[in-house]
């Protein structure tokens, strides 16, 4: 929010009339600024009011989505420069090209390609997210031809890439309908696609070589109607182009500068499979919304796709699987018990180690609130307490006649009060999750 508290607080009617639910004007006014407040929690206010504070409580960097139902995806409407500041709220999106030069069969099997390109990490999906149909032919019907085949053929979000006016406005006849995200409108072209976003209500992308000419084209094409814009930069080297998506970031969310308020695209189209995905990850790092990449190697591709997903999840809210417990392999009345926490790195580590015992086991995942084995012990969230409460309710004694549970190595000073708690004998496994194999297939009898 660009008003502080103090700054919202002199806009109220500060008669502390509590209809609000806070017990005065300052502390809504504090709540306000910080996000856990509406403004509409305020009857009160005066319409000149609203207004001011609904200009200044707009997010510093709109959000743009293109793609329709569920291969819509979303853009920008980013606060902070640092994640551990909030949170990030919007993923970068990876997609991937596809040139018009291509038809056919060999149109077809690259569109499906790119669509495959998809991929699960600790239970969580994560893949390509757009498709970028490239004009490379410089031919109008050619275009448009590719641009419904990738529309028609994938599910993915569409992005149409093309400085030819009139090829954008041939591929978007026909695409329309899946609300593409038009890139690009440049200095010289900025009318005409202005006139074809509008047209079609799709996002358009502003492309310029300079932070100062990227500012003048945001500046035209919101002058032209224009309202869901995003940034990109071309001709710079990796180094400028980083330093200048830095800068737009700084820009718009710490002085609120509207003509850079908008997410980013790049394009990565040099260098080998290994480089692109090297050249990928620093653009979602620093700060890229969207990028476009011209392979399709899945080894160049998961690396990024990790980044983005490590970068961009909640520090505040870890990834967890759901507790309960969980067959590997096929377990019966004699396969061993484990427990670990339902921190979602640590149970998928933990079996995939089971897994390669060939020892089939029953796992139990308790409740930690995501945290992992040592963290969760240090803050009392795995106890022997929670532990025997999850034996209990997940019915763990009616699927085995021995009474052995195998706890984490890190926490064998558990051993005593659990053993009191459960009447289970305890087994110490191995500090390293890594151990585990050999420690089913040689310890646990």
């Amino acid at each position: 929010m660009a008003l502080t508290g103090l700054e919202i607080f002199k806009l109220l009617p500060k008669t502390n009339c509590k209809k609000c639910g806070k017990p005065t004007c300052l502390a809504f006014a504090m709540q306000l600024a910080q996000k856990k407040a509406k403004l509409d929690d305020c009857p009160c206010a005066s319409d000149e009011a609203k207004e001011s504070l609904s200009a200044a409580a707009a997010p510093p960097m709109r959000q743009i989505t293109f793609g329709t139902g569920e291969t819509q995806v979303q853009a920008g409407q980013e606060t902070v420069l640092f994640r551990h500041d909030e949170k990030f709220y919007s993923p970068t999106i990876i997609a991937v090209t596809v040139s018009d030069k291509l038809a056919g069969d060999e149109l077809q099997k690259r569109i499906d390609t790119v669509s495959g390109l998809q991929f699960e990490r600790v239970g969580c999906k994560i893949g390509v997210r757009a498709i970028a149909v490239v004009n490379d032919s410089g031919d109008a019907d050619a275009f448009a031809a590719a641009a419904a085949k990738a529309d028609e053929s994938s599910d993915l979000a569409l992005i149409l890439c093309s400085d030819s006016a009139d090829a954008m406005a041939a591929a978007v006849a026909k695409t329309a309908a899946s609300k593409p995200l038009i890139a690009s409108a440049t200095a010289d072209n900025a009318e005409a696609m202005a006139k074809i976003a509008n047209d079609s209500k799709c996002p358009v992308v502003a492309k310029a070589s300079s932070l100062k000419d990227l500012v003048d084209l945001t500046e035209k094409l919101a002058g032209l109607g224009v309202e869901d814009i995003v940034l990109s930069f071309e001709g710079m080297s990796l180094e400028q182009e980083l330093r200048s998506l830095t800068e737009a970031r700084v820009l718009s969310l710490k002085k609120v500068f509207r003509p850079l308020g908008y997410p980013t695209l790049s394009v990565v189209s040099e260098g080998d499979a290994a480089e692109q995905s090297a050249s990928g990850i620093a653009l979602a790092c620093k700060y890229s919304g969207i990028v476009i990449l011209d392979t399709v190697e899945p080894f160049a591709l998961l690396p990024m796709l990790t980044a983005v997903m490590n970068v961009y999840s909640d520090p505040q809210k870890p990834i967890q699987v759901e507790p309960k417990m969980y067959e590997i392999g096929e377990p019966d009345e004699n396969s061993p018990v484990i427990f670990t926490t339902n921190f979602s790195l640590t149970y998928y580590t933990v079996e995939s180690d089971v897994e390669a015992s060939r020892v089939p086991c029953y796992i139990i995942v308790v409740d930690t609130e995501g945290t992992s084995v040592l963290t969760a012990y240090s803050g009392d969230k795995l106890n022997e307490k929670a532990v025997a409460d999850a034996i209990t309710k997940l019915g763990v004694e009616d699927k085995v006649k021995h009474r052995k549970l195998i706890i984490p190595g890190y926490v064998a000073v558990m051993s005593g009060k659990l053993e009191e708690a459960t009447g289970w004998e305890i087994m110490v496994g191995p500090r390293e999750s890594s151990m585990l194999a050999k420690y089913l297939q040689e310890v646990w009898k």
